[in-house]
């Protein structure tokens, strides 16, 4: 039998993580293999799947293909006391801790916007004490933490943070090897209540095609235990029959199906449309300050009453369809939005 080497602080720092047999009977008694129409509006589907004190994760990677019009709705639905895991995930989190949705967060990239500077309403959070960081872990150690869900097991074997602060912070534990007799660190799974991802296309029964870069879109969707998709387009099925290799996400995990055209703007979804800097340069100017936070979210999100109507207020077609060209290299890429102050 292995040997456990006790790590003050380290078993205490365990979110996300339930025995591999409590979630293979929750699927048994909630995933089907069916093929049924899953297709809802975006309202009902967070409405329906996405519950006071969830742990939450998004899809996409940083800033690109994010479910920012699900974010929306969950603010508009004022669906509070959430945990997030941040693994890839940066402008989505970042609007619900500024909203007070995100209570606590478990932290491996996420309190920056890349070439865009900090964040300063998650920064901010922090040191108010309204948002809580629980542990922090590697971009890779997270990702492990959502394969080993995957696969159905209570952990994933790596070395990566033995040695460093990190694995102190992590949630991780560390055995003795019985191969090699040297410590080998154990990272817990992250079973999430909520994965909520947005994809190129979809069909009615929840098959999804991503372009380009599919980040750990696969393990979020095995992983969690209610699977939102939102899309950019809603196909017929036989686009995936016909090209069954090109399926990322199986229909069998998926639990509601959303056709949100535009659904990450001001974000970049790969090959559609790029980022709206400009939209972003409002964003932060406005996070720069609490009442220019709650001005943003008035007017954008709560002034909203739907994805639709926030599309008409960032300029509608017009700028859409300019997005559109700059992501097709039919037009020059902006200015790059900063933080100014």
């Amino acid at each position: 039998m292995a040997q456990t080497i006790v790590k003050e602080g380290v078993s205490s720092k365990l979110y996300g993580w339930e025995h591999p047999d409590k979630i293979r009977e929750y699927r048994k008694n909630n995933k089907t293999f069916a093929k049924k129409d899953k297709r809802t509006t975006l309202q009902e589907a967070v409405s329906r799947g996405v519950k006071e004190g969830d742990y939450i994760v998004f899809g996409g990677m940083g800033s690109v293909r994010n479910p920012i019009a699900a974010v929306h709705e969950i603010i508009r639905q004022k669906i509070g006391n959430l945990t997030i895991g941040t693994k890839g995930s940066q402008h989505d989190w970042q609007l619900l801790a500024a909203a007070g949705n995100i209570t606590k967060a478990e932290v491996s990239y996420g309190f920056a916007d890349e070439v865009r500077g900090l964040s300063l309403p998650t920064r901010r959070a922090v040191e108010s004490g309204r948002l809580k960081v629980l542990s922090e872990t590697t971009n890779a150690g997270f990702q492990w933490r959502f394969t080993a869900a995957m696969k159905g097991l209570s952990f994933y074997p790596t070395r990566s943070s033995l040695g460093t602060d990190t694995l102190h912070y992590s949630g991780s534990k560390t055995i003795i090897d019985p191969f090699t007799n040297e410590p080998v660190e154990l990272l817990p799974a992250c079973y999430p209540d909520v994965a909520i991802i947005h994809v190129h296309r979809v069909d009615k029964y929840g098959n999804c095609q991503i372009d380009g870069n599919i980040a750990e879109d696969i393990e979020l969707a095995h992983a969690a235990k209610f699977v939102l998709i939102t899309a950019e387009e809603i196909v017929h099925d036989e686009v995936f029959s016909n090209r069954p290799d090109l399926t990322k996400i199986p229909y069998f995990v998926v639990d509601a199906v959303v056709e949100v055209p535009y659904g990450s703007h001001p974000n970049q979804v790969p090959s559609l449309y790029s980022f709206d800097e400009d939209h972003w340069q409002i964003w932060l100017d406005a996070s720069i300050s609490e009442e220019g936070v709650e001005e943003y979210l008035e007017e954008y999100v709560h002034g909203s009453k739907d994805h639709y109507e926030y599309l008409e207020k960032i300029g509608g077609v017009r700028v859409l369809r300019q997005l559109e060209r700059i992501e097709k290299k039919l037009a020059p890429y902006p200015k790059v939005a900063k933080r100014r102050g």
